[in-house]
């Protein structure tokens, strides 16, 4: 338990000594790493959330029939899925309701007219989705940024710190030990530690949660597809 507290009490105490220049590039790494696990933490809860409310709502879904009872269920339990079938019942009832006033394009066949019906609810689904998928992948860039950019702003600093002890050397007179030279490296590669501490949890995150949104937003390409025929078959009866 000493030695711990003795070893943290010297990586502080460099901590301190750092230049300037190596201090700015701890405190834009720590910034850099508190906020990515602040991410870590809603995003994780977030996909978590939207994944038992999909699973929930798909459920009943594939059970159930009744598109008004389904529209009151939506409204509940909210979730990616459940907010494109709200677009697309919406829309498939606006699309009822303009083909009753003759709004659509009329043909002797239907043909263009069943088309064009189709068309308007599956551009509502993909503006739906369009908009889910970007609520899902949100602040998933400054994961990414912080995973790449974080090790080559610990790098900067770790040169700069060595190049400010060599130097310092250079203006000492006699001959240069291992014990003039070591703090001036220890402190310089604190700035790697620190940037490499910040950039693997980020990393590892980012990869995880791209294949979570990944996984969920084929479930919804798949329900909007079901839901397509569903509204393709309701329309044109």
């Amino acid at each position: 338990m000493n030695l711990f507290t003795e070893g943290t009490n010297n990586i502080l105490m460099l901590l301190v000594s750092t230049g300037p220049v190596v201090k700015v590039v701890l405190l834009l790494l720590i910034f850099m790493s508190v906020f990515s696990w602040a991410i870590i933490y809603t995003k994780f809860r977030l996909l978590r959330s939207s994944s038992k409310k999909s699973t929930a709502f798909l459920n009943l879904y594939h059970s159930n029939e009744d598109m008004r009872a389904l529209l009151s269920f939506s409204e509940k339990v909210g979730g990616p899925v459940a907010e494109l079938f709200r677009a697309g019942y919406a829309e498939v009832v606006k699309t009822e309701k303009k083909k009753n006033r003759g709004e659509l394009d009329p043909q002797p066949n239907g043909d263009s007219s069943r088309a064009e019906s189709v068309d308007l609810v599956e551009r509502a689904l993909n503006r739906a989705m369009t908009a889910e998928a970007s609520k899902l992948e949100k602040s998933l860039v400054f994961l990414a940024t912080t995973g790449s950019s974080a090790p080559f702003i610990g790098l900067f600093g770790t040169v700069w710190g060595i190049m400010n002890s060599f130097i310092g050397l250079a203006g000492s007179k006699g001959v240069p030990s291992l014990e003039v030279v070591a703090p001036g490296i220890a402190e310089a590669l604190i700035a790697t530690a620190i940037g490499l501490a910040a950039a693997i949890p980020a990393t590892i995150a980012y990869n995880y949660f791209v294949n979570r949104v990944r996984a969920m937003e084929v479930e919804m390409e798949n329900f909007c597809a079901g839901f397509l025929n569903t509204a393709e078959r309701y329309l044109n009866r």
